[in-house]
């Protein structure tokens, strides 16, 4: 089981934590979930870079950077060393512990 924490960079939203998360899902399936809105246009499939995050703690326990990641997370607003794609990080099996994420700010999104 997993504890993620969810930290915000827009403005007016609080750091979020969610304990008892079970492998095998992606960051974007764990958020939408439990009714936090990140943004996946493609629908999950990593298609785009709207579902953009930055994992602060914890990577190795999700999948690894794919070639196909890397190239959308490069047309990211804002990519970092840390980036990645909610869709596209996916919970270990034979893991536990803690994540830790930011989200970019998504304002740039309203209206959309």
């Amino acid at each position: 089981m997993y504890t993620i924490k969810i930290n915000f960079e827009q403005s007016g939203l609080e750091p979020v934590t969610l304990q008892n998360i079970e492998s095998g899902q992606s960051l974007l399936e764990v958020l939408l979930k439990n009714d936090i809105e990140l943004h996946h246009n493609c629908g999950g499939v990593c298609a785009c870079s709207t579902c953009h995050i930055y994992v602060q703690k914890g990577e190795d326990l999700v999948e690894e950077l794919s070639d196909r990641e890397e190239d959308f997370i490069d047309r990211a607003i804002n990519p970092r060393l840390n980036s990645r794609l909610g869709c596209q990080c996916v919970l270990l099996d034979d893991e536990s512990g803690d994540v830790e994420i930011t989200v970019p700010d998504q304002s740039q999104f309203l209206g959309e």
